[in-house]
């Protein structure tokens, strides 16, 4: 078993949000700001760390996570913000989601990291979900660093792409996760879809 206190929680929250028409920081859930209703459910047991881009950084809430960092550019999505995480990563392991995935809990990220941990040699975990890769929730050794650098500086800026590079690896997603994990609040009417769900 994992020690909660080696696996740091990362919540990636650089996204300009285009389609919600503002940054994906800045929405809020019956009036509750997005990153106190993530981690109010997540209640996660080691560091957590919030990942923000230049020109979006502290959004409502922030001080909840041990540390904000930010992204030394801005626009380079979210491969640029695991990198930022990666490099200022201070446990052996790295959990991943993103800010506009409620769905995702604890238990997915834990069990992700586990799996992670029972690879020797392995950098990165994703799932795969009806044969699909899907590039959150994920999971990562600090080792992964300098493969997920040159994958940027080359170009490559795809998260999905990782799951092609030696040492990042797939598991099939449990069947018992509910398809709300899989959830993106990408505009208003998918935070109302979301709403409705949970009632």
């Amino acid at each position: 078993m994992i020690s909660h206190s080696d696996i740091t929680l990362a919540v990636l929250a650089g996204g300009q949000g285009s389609r919600m028409g503002k940054a994906k920081g800045e929405i809020r859930i019956d009036g509750r700001p997005i990153l106190e209703c993530l981690l109010g459910k997540l209640h996660w047991p080691g560091p957590t760390m919030l990942v923000t881009a230049p020109g979006r950084e502290h959004p409502p809430k922030y001080e909840l996570f041990d540390v904000e960092v930010i992204d030394a550019v801005a626009g380079e999505g979210p491969l640029r913000g695991l990198l930022t995480a990666l490099e200022n990563l201070t446990t052996p392991l790295l959990a991943v989601t993103t800010v506009d995935m409620l769905g995702v809990g604890r238990a997915q990220l834990i069990w992700l990291a586990e799996q992670l941990q029972s690879r020797q040699g392995a950098l990165g975990m994703m799932c795969r979900r009806n044969a699909q890769v899907e590039p959150f929730p994920s999971a990562y050794r600090a080792e992964a660093t300098n493969t997920v650098r040159s994958r940027l500086t080359s170009g490559r800026a795809s998260v999905f792409g990782l799951s092609e590079q030696l040492g990042f690896e797939t598991v099939n997603a449990p069947g018992n996760w509910d398809d709300a994990v899989w959830i993106n609040l990408n505009s208003p009417a998918d935070v109302l879809t979301f709403l409705r769900r949970r009632v």
